[in-house]
């Protein structure tokens, strides 16, 4: 550290952020207010987030405007959505928006993937480098990288020996100029969120457009959930704005930091007309309020969950027309509980199966044995021969954007080695050994289980406050406690075990990745209880924290933040 304290930075800040989605965003607008010193680095090329990298066919949001916007009236009064649930393009267009409301680039530098980050504790600054060569300190690094920043590729056998004349294309670096899939033969292996809006989406297309043959490799059926889309007028938004502040309001109410929450008795509890009559209501509805609005411990009692899922299958395999497409795509025994994984929102992906030119391969009971030149071999000996191979495998969730980047503490610790037998932070937002460090939307917190915009802003406004109450008080450092964490991840580990997500193997676990550890990797205990949890931490003088300051005397400034 003593050769990077004599270097001249490109930047001397009081805050580094990493990542220029809502996160990003939102909190470059709350230190400007402090009149602090502020920048973002961003790996891509423009505002979004995971909006500017994901561009492949089909892809929007799962969850409905105007829960999927910043809350500030200036930036929705005069905005208006085109549809329910809004496509990559019209977040793109969105986030045009707020630049031009709060002139966000000026401070942010785009192309500029940080690499790594250390702590200075002689000086408690985080020097942070980048591929590009941009340098900066910051007394306080927020790396603000959502759960999905890692892609990750799989171990198939001889990947790179296709030949195919349309490559290969993982769904979360789609071309920017697009793919050309016109008449050729396409195989996706992954139906997670991103498979189920490929194929839905090429399936789709008109024939001298679309692919000549389509073929899915399943591992797990998805339990998808209709999205129920809707186009949206705006006549109809200027009405709904007059309710827009409540409705932003009760989104820090919620389990999933959404405007509903869910419905207040137990399944068995309700009469059998109660019951389909509530079910039949939320299919309709769409959406996640199928799993957030429905009857209060379905995400917790296997046997009410399994009712659910009946009722599901049931839908799911009216649109089915070939019966042997049944026990594939909606299976008589649950594949695991109905949003233990994460369902996907979806608008024709089981319609699509009823085509002639898509074919579905089970690969749970019929592996992928390797990738030939031609295509994919699965163990019948059959040779999948396409033009093309789409990989829709997902991310190394929710930690892996964090630890791809070499960050090191105060003990020269890197954070990837931390973690790498289990993850231990303290109300998701620090870690131990790593002073003056938060993170939003990441590991222990209500992360993937709450809407995104709802924690960009709940969990910003806490970082924010803490910085902001430690510059007045001269705290110059704060760093989690190794018991505090400790309690944390126990808190988190509990609070899972009394919910089916903790039953499947699933990316909220971490068991898509290859030898990583598995293990519930958010709080799910639901956004209100755990944005409470935050601010009692923060009122009771940050709590689990050791703070040192200028002045010395530690135990008065805690006099003083209580």
């Amino acid at each position: 550290m003593g050769a990077l304290s004599a270097i001249t930075y490109d930047y001397d800040l009081d805050v580094l952020i990493v990542g220029a989605g809502f996160s990003g965003i939102y909190q470059l607008h709350k230190y400007r207010l402090l009149n602090l010193r502020a920048k973002i680095f961003e790996a891509g090329s423009d505002l979004g987030g995971v909006w500017f990298w994901h561009n492949f066919p089909g892809a929007r949001v799962d969850i409905p405007v105007p829960m999927y916007e910043f809350s500030s009236e200036d930036l929705w009064k005069e905005w208006y959505w085109s549809e329910r649930y809004p496509s990559q393009k019209e977040l793109r267009s969105y986030f045009e928006h707020v630049e031009k409301k709060l002139d966000v680039k000026k401070d942010v530098c785009f192309d500029t993937r940080v690499t790594g980050a250390h702590f200075n504790a002689s000086k408690d600054r985080w020097i942070i480098i980048t591929e590009n060569g941009a340098t900066a300190q910051a007394k306080f690094l927020c790396l603000c990288l959502g759960f999905g920043s890692k892609p990750y590729i799989p171990d198939l056998p001889n990947l790179s020996s296709f030949r195919g004349s349309g490559g290969i294309i993982h769904s979360a670096r789609w071309p920017r100029d697009g793919a050309d899939i016109k008449r050729k033969r396409v195989g996706v292996i992954g139906t997670g969120a991103s498979g189920v809006q490929i194929i839905q989406t090429l399936a789709s297309l008109p024939p001298d457009e679309g692919p000549k043959q389509l073929t899915v490799f399943q591992r797990t059926p998805n339990l998808a959930i209709p999205m129920q889309q809707e186009k949206l007028d705006r006549v109809s938004q200027d009405k709904a704005k007059a309710l827009y502040p409540m409705l932003y309001r009760r989104r820090r109410q919620t389990a999933a930091g959404l405007s509903f929450d869910r419905y207040p008795k137990n399944f068995f509890d309700a009469s059998p007309e109660e019951r389909l009559l509530l079910l039949e209501d939320l299919w309709q509805t769409g959406g996640f309020s199928f799993l957030f609005a429905n009857f209060n411990d379905i995400l917790t009692d296997r046997v009410a969950n399994e009712e659910v899922y009946a009722f599901w299958r049931r839908k799911v395999r009216e649109r089915l027309k070939n019966p042997d497409l049944h026990e594939k795509l909606a299976p008589t025994i649950p594949p695991h509980a109905l949003g233990a994984k994460r369902s996907s929102l979806e608008q024709c992906y089981y319609d699509v199966y009823n085509q002639d030119n898509v074919e579905l391969v089970d690969i749970m009971t019929n592996p992928v044995v390797e990738i030939t030149r031609k295509g994919v071999k699965t163990a019948d000996g059959i040779e999948h021969e396409l033009d093309a191979l789409i990989l829709a495998t997902g991310y190394d969730s929710v930690t892996g954007g964090i630890t791809q980047i070499d960050i090191r503490g105060i003990d020269d610790t890197s954070i990837k080695e931390k973690w790498q037998d289990g993850v231990y932070t303290y109300l998701g937002l620090t870690s131990a050994g790593f002073p003056n460090l938060f993170f939003v939307y990441g590991p222990q917190g209500p992360t993937a289980v709450c809407s995104g915009p709802t924690c960009a802003e709940t969990e910003g406004d806490w970082i924010v406050s803490c910085i902001k109450t430690m510059l007045e008080h001269n705290v110059t450092r704060i760093e989690a406690t190794h018991e505090a964490e400790v309690a944390w991840r126990q808190q988190v580990i509990s609070e899972a075990s009394t919910r089916l997500i903790s039953t499947a193997r699933s990316w909220y676990v971490g068991a898509n990745v290859k030898n990583k550890k598995v293990e519930i990797l958010m709080y799910t205990g639901g956004a209100a209880k755990y944005t409470q949890i935050c601010q009692e931490v923060a009122d009771g003088g940050y709590e689990g924290f050791t703070l040192s300051s200028t002045e010395g005397n530690v135990d008065l400034i805690r006099d003083k933040l209580n």
